[in-house]
């Protein structure tokens, strides 16, 4: 009965068209008239209890970081420091576009906003070159959702808040899975771009790369500084987004000089309004997830998951096909919010590891960026491209696939998360 009451009403308002958040307000009004007691004081107290959160201070600081990163000429020198190293190899600009994709997501952590932006700069010339212009949108779409994974990685600091798992072991953790997304895409464009005809660029010399290496090493050192802070115990997570966001200022303004401090005001405006959406529909989320353990719904679900409590892998893989099915239906935020209270207690039941867990669920999360008919990656990457849709998935699908196999291979051996996890830790 709970559940039936939890996804009806769920479903209900989101067909209605009611927005996320508010729809998870009417899913804890519905679960309180189950219970008998609806007070609209305990509401607006939980709501005001899900934004007071110290680590939620890091989301504002990372997005007015990759706001200022797109902004002051960090992106742009990415994309040339790649290009002088393999854009003359055959299929080269699709490297530069997975190089840049895991670079750029060390340093903003936004899966639309790396994608728009590696495609703003790319895609043109990708276009010029003769390469097909769908698969060429799929890779950058694909490589866009790595930056959820790894750290600096916004879908982390909410799980982390919402589960209450450490956010600095999920950033570690994510460093492996990550990597192994853009080595899967690696491979996976060798494969479909090894029969295409596209012109290749001039090689460069090594003075063009020296020249490259230098103007772009203040990009390029950012990930590396915010890492090793994270590691050697210099700041935690949330100090980590001050420091970035304060670097792309400096660099973009006093280094690069393609910041104007005119500019500045929109900036932290659109930031703003990121973190405020984000920010609200955690504290709504955090409600329902009180309401979640208060009637007693985990427990249902774990009930239904029983079968397969013994084995842990088998557990993963029923989940991870769950994921990736609501994933096709709702964004990253609504799947994020609405999951993560269901799942951890089955999660801890069972004894796995949140912090594996959360790697792996955010991981999924992030691959329904570009599953349709909702992924907001695809919708970016569309405009950007100037493509349709249907044009757009048939160039998206190998490297979809590959991102899917790397989640997989991750549920069926969690040492690849664990064991470098423990060495970052420890060491």
């Amino acid at each position: 009965m709970t559940i039936a009451i939890f996804t009806g009403s769920l479903i209900g308002a989101i067909a209605l068209g009611v927005p996320i958040a508010f729809a998870l307000l009417i899913c804890a009004v519905a679960l309180m008239v189950l219970q008998g007691n609806i007070d609209t004081t305990i509401l607006s107290q939980k709501i005001i209890e899900g934004a007071d959160s110290f680590p939620l201070l890091a989301i504002p600081f990372f997005m007015l970081a990759g706001e200022l990163m797109n902004a002051g000429g960090i992106s742009k020198r990415i994309v040339t420091f790649a290009l002088t190293f393999v854009g003359h190899l055959r299929g080269g600009l699709g490297f530069v576009a997975i190089f840049a994709s895991v670079l750029m997501a060390a340093i903003s952590g936004s899966a639309a906003a790396d994608a728009a932006a590696i495609g703003a700069l790319l895609i043109p010339m990708m276009r010029r070159a003769g390469y097909d212009v769908p698969r060429s949108a799929g890779l950058i779409a694909a490589g866009g959702v790595i930056a959820p994974v790894i750290p600096p990685s916004i879908g982390l600091i909410v799980f982390g808040v919402i589960a209450n798992v450490s956010i600095g072991k999920l950033f570690l953790a994510g460093i492996v899975p990550g990597l192994m997304m853009g080595i899967s895409l690696l491979f996976a464009w060798l494969w479909v771009a090894r029969r295409d005809k596209a012109k290749v660029l001039p090689r460069q010399d090594w003075g063009a790369r020296l020249r490259a290496g230098i103007d772009g090493i203040w990009a390029l050192v950012m990930p590396a500084g915010i890492i090793g802070g994270l590691k050697f115990g210099i700041f935690t997570p949330t100090e980590a987004g001050v420091v970035a966001c304060v670097y792309a200022f400096l660099v973009g303004a006093f280094v690069y000089r393609e910041l104007p401090l005119r500019q500045l005001h929109p900036i932290i405006v659109a930031a703003a309004k990121s973190t405020a959406v984000i920010v609200f529909l955690i504290a709504t989320a955090l409600i329902s997830a009180w309401l979640i353990t208060l009637s007693e719904l985990p427990s249902q679900v774990e009930a239904m998951l029983s079968p397969f409590m013994d084995n842990k892998i088998l557990l993963m893989a029923v989940i991870m096909v769950i994921v990736v099915i609501v994933g096709t239906a709702l964004d990253f935020a609504p799947t994020l919010m609405i999951l993560t209270p269901v799942l951890m207690p089955v999660i801890k039941q069972a004894g796995i590891d949140p912090v594996y867990f959360g790697v792996l669920f955010i991981m999924n999360n992030a691959i329904g960026l570009i599953t349709p008919p909702v992924g907001i990656v695809l919708n970016v990457m569309c405009r950007v491209a100037n493509i349709s849709m249907g044009d757009l998935m048939k160039g998206l699908w190998p490297f979809l696939w590959a991102e899917l196999i790397v989640l997989f291979l991750l549920v069926l051996f969690p040492d690849l998360v664990m064991v470098p996890l423990d060495w970052l830790t420890h060491r």
